[in-house]
């Protein structure tokens, strides 16, 4: 993948919809009450001490931060059914693994679809979801944690996800 690739996410229909109708919301009555709550606090006077404006200030930012990252996502989804699996790593796969001892058993996916899955999602992006991506059942590696441990982790199984 070369740095101007966007990396894709696979999206159930129901959390494209979800994640869309969040976006329209947000675009549209979101900016709105918050914009309102802008001018009502400055109607106040004196912005450098006042609360009210810079909680919504704040907001504001909250807002358009998310915003930003739910077009990014939704542009870039592959929305449908998980890809069938073939025992590698990929998103949209379930993965059971044991890791530091323990078996796992999650989704590999954007964690904008944990609100659709009853198992934990774990992100490609992060530590564990870096390690296994593109292994194959069987295969042995290991992640760093933030403070520096090495997990070490065993692929058991790499199944299709069926929306469980």
């Amino acid at each position: 993948m070369s740095m101007t690739d966007a990396p894709v996410t696979f999206l159930t229909q129901d959390a494209y919809d979800r994640l869309a109708a969040e976006l329209e919301t947000l675009s549209t009555e979101g900016r709105e009450e918050i914009a309102k709550r802008i001018e009502i606090a400055r109607e106040e006077g004196d912005l450098r001490e006042n609360g009210g404006y810079h909680a919504a200030k704040d907001e504001q930012g909250r807002i358009e931060s998310r915003i930003h990252t739910l077009q990014r996502l939704l542009k870039t989804a592959v929305v449908g059914e998980a890809p069938e699996s073939t025992g590698v790593v990929e998103p949209g796969t379930v993965v059971t693994a044991l890791v530091a001892g323990r078996e796992l058993r999650f989704l590999l996916a954007n964690r904008e679809l944990s609100a659709d899955s009853a198992l934990d999602v774990y992100s490609e992006a992060s530590p564990i979801g870096a390690a296994i991506l593109g292994r194959s059942e069987g295969e042995k590696t290991s992640y760093e944690t933030p403070n520096g441990r090495e997990i070490p982790v065993e692929i058991l199984k790499v199944e299709t996800y069926a929306g469980e």
